[in-house]
């Protein structure tokens, strides 16, 4: 079996391509390629053009953050000879955190000997998110994030905090229409709209803490336009996944596990970000496709599942 690892050189703090060079040639008998990508999309082509060249099982290890991810993922999407890994070496990161610490991911041995298992994938018109497709506020967060992510002090691992600051001068109420299987979930406003198949957005917030990545469902949850004060109160519980569990909180928000999604903008070129990739259009239709990648969990985390 093949295993190609796609290194993005600008994720994260530090490239990370001769940290994966080094413990790669350090392991015998091992076939491997290594790509470094050259320019936004171009994992997804290369991806592409390799499950389209051969019927060989291949291994490709996302090196990056969830950008990295969303097109390693996107270029994926369609081909039963390819499975995903990922070597989380981004700011973020956030998918990896459905299973826990992301150091798992990071021994290079262990994720090689990983098991396999099915993940579902979100699919929006010829678009693929792995991990959420989030808008409202997020998109705002979503668009400072990518401005400032390669900035000392406010990028890096500070890029969300950034973006969120920003975006409670900006974004507190985005008017637009959600649709979940048939059934309305806003009035014609709403601050935050996550539909996620993972449990975290923005490194740290776990929006969708019961989420079950290969169920055939996304975790749909729709925060209903609040005040400044009562957001920030808000936001420490939503950060931590305890939102759902609070009865006082219930009337802020509508939670609802859905196949389909439909978005029906309030503006043109309406915002909605696909694992942190910012895309634009007047309305959108969000689809769940079940088990659609074959995945590496690394072995450690099977072998503590098991025991537990």
């Amino acid at each position: 079996m093949k295993h190609i690892f796609i290194v993005n050189p600008t994720a994260g703090i530090k490239n990370s391509f001769s940290d994966i060079e080094k413990k790669l040639k350090e392991r015998e008998n091992f076939d491997y390629e290594l790509y470094v990508t050259k320019s936004k999309g171009d994992a997804t082509k290369y991806v592409s053009q390799r499950c389209q060249s051969s019927d060989e099982d291949m291994v490709f290890y996302s090196c990056g953050g969830d950008g990295t991810l969303n097109e390693v993922a996107s270029g994926m999407a369609g081909y039963d000879n390819a499975i995903l890994a990922i070597y989380p070496s981004g700011s973020g990161n956030d998918y990896v955190k459905y299973y826990g610490d992301k150091k798992a991911f990071l021994d290079l041995d262990n994720l090689i000997n990983g098991k396999e298992t099915r993940i579902d994938l979100i699919k929006v018109g010829d678009r693929y998110a792995v991990n959420a497709c989030h808008f409202g506020l997020d998109s705002a967060v979503a668009k400072k994030m990518n401005q400032v992510k390669s900035k000392k002090i406010i990028g890096g691992r500070n890029a969300y905090n950034t973006g969120v600051l920003y975006a409670l001068f900006t974004a507190l109420k985005t008017k637009c229409k959600v649709i979940g299987d048939g059934q309305p979930l806003n009035d014609d406003k709403i601050l935050i709209c996550t539909c996620v198949n993972g449990k975290y957005v923005g490194g740290s917030y776990k929006c969708a803490p019961r989420s079950i990545n290969n169920d055939g469902y996304m975790e749909v949850c729709c925060i209903k336009p609040i005040s400044l004060f009562k957001f920030l109160k808000f936001l420490k519980l939503y950060k931590s996944g305890e939102y759902l569990n609070r009865q006082e909180l219930s009337s802020c928000f509508t939670y609802k596990r859905c196949k389909k999604v439909e978005i029906i903008g309030g503006q043109k070129n309406f915002i909605i970000s696909l694992d942190g990739e910012v895309v634009a259009g007047d309305s959108f239709e969000v689809n769940i496709i079940k088990d659609a990648l074959r995945f590496i969990v690394p072995r450690s985390l099977c072998e503590d599942a098991e025991n537990n």
